[in-house]
């Protein structure tokens, strides 16, 4: 089999386990709430399908370096003694004695000279609050339009940025209102959210309090004083984004009823053979009536509206501007809220900015990065190389290159969409490269290098002649990158469905019944690390042995330390590989008779000999 490099298999474990971890189920242990939502229009119990297995999934989920809060329990601190923790917590709830704990304050920098205030709960309430987030998705999920972008599964920025590219296009507005919520997040209505919530079907009574009780949370200011909030919903919580979309979904459906769920009499929509609903026919009759047309995107809190002229972007502006104000007792900021003509202007939207450019008859998107976030992201890499200038000793100045690496492709898998992202990036790299040149010394900067192991830096930017090597490391080029179309994504694609699970299941190519059972099989005296990464390397091996290629049944599945526990090995991800019983019996084996019976039977290749000699010595044992 193919061997992987630790920065693949850390990608792996990241995406999919998140994937699969999160469905253990598969229907059998808890109900599928969005099935039991469509049945009963009121969910009286929700409370109730927090158990242990969810509290403890959700522990597993989380990571290691999340800030902690006032009480500065880790998740390493939390794990010493996980089944008492979870138990003691499962007790609160039950006897209904949980109380939200009060919420640290932090402020992060924006990059444009202001802060971000982000509250940081404690531990336990982390644990209850992703329970609960996964249980309302559940639920709020088939209730949310299209329109909607952020904080929801299987939908990105991406997504959103083709959605306004196509229409924009195809749709003939061009006229974009740009509305900016005034502090959206601290102005949230406690009274007003409640009240969704209920309409909404959530009337499980002991729920709705204790989320209450978190929004009212008290928060402790980086100056330790306490104050008492009476709005709002604090940013860094699981729960937040997931409320802040219950609280605007009301908007989506406004502006929705306005033009995309406007009823058309006597017009029958057109059902394609997928089942897809297509209006066009009743969309053409709204045009010959007079009504004006209106569409929406939006993420999170920022969303723009599309009009087809001037006048009714205004008329549009005026009057969403009443709705909040009226409806959700939100205010919208008239010093950051516009209306862009595109085929004249720019629009920005998620970091990139877009406008019309005629191209013959009809008129295409082109885009750019953004001003505000070229400036950014272009300090951001100055101040980097500044720092791997001047490290403390050789080893951070390889972590400093390789965040530096990060960054850049990073940079690159999401600004990529941009039309014009090889221009953008081209300038960016001409004065990143004045810094490097300045910075680093030139003697240790050199075109000629090794890749070992920096493969996937080789793969997609070995071809550059931007590329340098510093202290022999890659330093990965700035401006080489090419323009790549967003795509539409699969929405049935997704966790909260039976459907959507088993699409999710068939693309990892494993599989399921063997990868479920291994979930639920416990080996005594493991830690919950060890069982975690031994799933996560199941799915990253595709289910095959690390040394033969050989897909694994359930019995045949061993984990091995690559350095044994006795020898100072520990329980981490790349400490790990999944064998095959007798590869990992043959691994251990001192005996020259049991190496010799092991071989006959096996018949290894020369290949996979070395990569077990590889092993073996890994483990101080001589080579066979």
């Amino acid at each position: 089999m193919e061997r992987r490099t630790e920065t693949q298999l850390r990608f792996l474990k990241g995406n999919m386990l998140k994937t699969l971890e999160v469905q253990t189920d598969m229907g059998t242990k808890r109900q599928d709430i969005r099935t039991l939502s469509k049945r009963h229009p009121k969910l009286e119990t929700l409370m109730n399908r927090v158990d242990k297995e969810s509290l403890i999934r959700q522990h597993r989920l989380q990571k290691k370096d999340k800030a902690p809060g006032i009480d500065m329990v880790t998740k390493e601190a939390y794990q010493e003694n996980l089944n008492e923790n979870i138990d003691n917590l499962m007790h609160r709830l039950k006897s209904f004695s949980y109380k939200p704990q009060p919420v640290r304050r932090v402020e992060i920098d924006k990059g444009n000279g202001k802060k971000r205030p982000l509250g940081i709960p404690v531990y336990e309430d982390r644990l209850f609050q992703g329970a609960m987030a996964d249980i309302l998705s559940d639920v709020y999920e088939p209730r949310f339009l299209d329109c909607s972008y952020g904080f929801r599964p299987n939908r990105s920025t991406h997504d959103a940025i083709k959605v306004i590219n196509d229409t924009i296009m195809y749709k003939k507005v061009n006229y974009i209102l740009d509305c900016d919520i005034k502090g959206f997040f601290d102005n949230v209505s406690h009274s007003k959210l409640m009240k969704q919530m209920w309409n909404m079907g959530i009337q499980d009574k002991k729920l709705l309090c204790v989320i209450k009780e978190m929004l009212k949370a008290p928060i402790v200011l980086p100056n330790g004083e306490t104050i008492y909030p009476q709005k709002g919903t604090p940013q860094g919580g699981i729960l937040s984004p997931l409320l802040s979309n219950i609280v605007l979904n009301a908007l989506d459906w406004w502006i929705a009823s306005q033009w995309e769920k406007q009823p058309a009499h006597n017009i029958r929509d057109h059902i394609t053979k997928t089942g897809a609903t297509h209006r066009g026919r009743a969309y053409d009759a709204f045009r010959k009536s007079g009504l004006k047309e209106m569409h929406m995107v939006r993420y999170a809190d920022d969303f723009k509206i599309f009009c087809s002229n001037r006048k009714d972007a205004k008329r549009a502006y005026e009057a969403t501007k009443a709705w909040l104000h009226d409806r959700l007792k939100l205010e919208v900021s008239e010093e950051k809220s516009k209306i862009v003509n595109l085929k004249k202007g720019y629009s920005e939207f998620l970091g990139f900015k877009l406008t019309l450019m005629k191209k013959g008859a009809s008129y295409v998107v082109k885009s750019h990065i953004c001003d505000k976030a070229k400036r950014r992201e272009t300090d951001k890499l100055k101040g980097q190389i500044k720092k791997i200038a001047h490290p403390k000793n050789d080893e951070e100045r390889v972590t400093l290159i390789n965040e530096y690496n990060a960054m850049i492709m990073g940079m690159h898998n999401y600004f990529q969409i941009a039309t014009c992202v090889s221009s953008d990036f081209a300038d960016m790299g001409r004065e990143v490269d004045v810094v490097k040149l300045s910075q680093l010394k030139r003697k240790a900067l050199s075109t000629k290098g090794d890749y070992k192991g920096f493969s996937f830096i080789e793969k997609k930017y070995g071809k550059s002649k931007q590329i340098r090597f510093y202290s022999g490391k890659p330093l990965v080029p700035v401006g080489y990158i090419k323009h790549k179309n967003p795509m539409w994504k699969k929405k049935s694609v997704c966790k909260y469905t039976p459907e959507g699970r088993q699409k999710i299941h068939k693309n990892l190519g494993i599989d399921t019944n063997t990868m479920l059972l291994l979930m639920r099989t416990k080996e005594v005296g493991r830690s919950v690390e060890y069982m975690d990464n031994r799933i996560s390397l199941y799915v990253a091996q595709y289910g095959k042995c690390a040394i033969t290629g050989q897909i694994l049944a359930l019995h045949e599945i061993h984990c091995h330390h690559k350095k044994p526990v006795s020898q100072g090995g520990n329980d981490r991800y790349e400490n790990l590989i999944i064998l095959h019983k007798d590869i990992h019996r043959l691994l251990h084996a001192t005996k020259e008779t049991t190496i010799k019976a092991y071989l006959s039977q096996l018949q290894l290749t020369y290949k996979q000999k070395a990569k077990l000699n590889k092993l073996r010595q890994l483990a101080n044992l001589q080579a066979i």
